[in-house]
């Protein structure tokens, strides 16, 4: 062969297999709950760093408007994956139980419902039993909201009027003195307040955490046509996640990059401030130090199986162990990821 035609040819066969191994990498289309702020840098961040091409995937994130949402859009296989609050797919499960494509729960990220009710110190309103006769605010599915009759139970509060709104407008209503209190994300709507030009000490902040609401928060899910399809994608992509996590974890101002890169509006400073909240609230809480990183609590599934059931008036019970897989979990090394105290 001719020393030019074998050059070529050689080339050739390269960039082939070269295109077989690009190729070869499995697509994962993973849906977010919420916009590209901070805790997105958690699927983002491992995303940029080639964590997940390194497992042979090809994950594509895209941003969402809400964990119902995000259940409903990996329910319809629209998305393989997707990233929601462990109460909307439990609600999704015990309102639609002939659905053919239900999302089940395979890692937990947010170890606490980031949920929780604030209020402004001015108010007067100090503790549950100040919220007593007052009048909340909250879009009607705001996961605080939703789970608010598991708060009120806890707390002995009682005669709440509700007040409906599009997220906007929640902490402009609160500002004005519209509603006496909200509930909300914690790291979503308290610097919504600052944005609105309250500080941060004149903010109520009432985690459902600390008063007796021990809900799982957010969840990594995945759909049933994927767990029997591709079982051993999830365990790549749980992997890499948590590969990701530890970097997120111990350097939150490097991973806000990421986002900024998806999102080129993002506020640096404000969105690494969003992180680290997200971080020290609902993912290095000491329920996530004492159960593990992305593991949970049986006894605890079933206690919040129940109590979303009866929250959420769902037409069937939620059945604790048709929402939560956790055979897909990377081992205990891979998952130690929180910083220690």
């Amino acid at each position: 062969m001719h020393k030019r035609s074998f050059l070529k040819t050689t080339v050739a066969a390269l960039a082939l297999s070269w295109g077989a191994a690009q190729a070869a990498d499995t697509p994962i289309k993973f849906q977010l709950d919420w916009r590209f702020e901070g805790p997105a840098a958690f699927f983002l961040q491992p995303v940029a760093q080639g964590l997940f091409k390194a497992q042979g995937l090809d994950v594509t994130v895209d941003a969402g408007n809400g964990s119902g949402g995000a259940v409903q859009r990996v329910a319809s296989g629209t998305y393989d994956m997707g990233f929601a609050d462990l109460a909307s797919v439990m609600e999704f499960h015990a309102n639609n139980p002939d659905a053919p494509n239900k999302p089940v729960a395979v890692m937990v990220v947010y170890n606490n419902t980031p949920a929780s009710v604030m209020a402004l110190k001015k108010s007067g309103i100090k503790t549950p039993a100040d919220l007593s006769g007052k009048k909340l605010g909250a879009p009607v599915f705001d996961a605080g909201r939703k789970a608010f009759p598991i708060f009120e139970k806890a707390n002995g509060v009682s005669n709440v009027a509700w007040t409906a709104m599009d997220p906007p407008l929640r902490e402009t209503m609160l500002v004005r003195g519209d509603v006496d209190a909200i509930t909300g994300f914690t790291f979503t709507s308290l610097l919504n307040l600052e944005a609105r030009g309250a500080k941060a000490s004149d903010v109520v902040v009432m985690q459902y955490a600390d008063y007796g609401v021990k809900l799982y928060g957010n969840v990594i899910i995945a759909s049933p046509k994927m767990i029997q399809e591709r079982p051993e994608a999830i365990k790549k992509f749980l992997t890499a996640f948590a590969q990701g996590a530890k970097g997120v974890i111990a350097n939150p101002a490097q991973a806000i990059q990421s986002v900024k890169a998806r999102d080129g509006i993002a506020n640096v400073a404000l969105e690494t401030r969003r992180l680290q909240l997200a971080i020290d609230t609902v993912i290095n809480s000491a329920d996530a130090r004492k159960e593990g990183f992305g593991r949970l609590d049986s006894s605890r599934l079933s206690l919040m199986a129940a109590q979303v059931s009866d929250a959420y008036g769902t037409k069937t019970r939620v059945k604790a162990e048709d929402v939560w897989n956790g055979s897909f979990l990377p081992p205990a090394n891979v998952l130690d990821v929180l910083p220690k105290k």
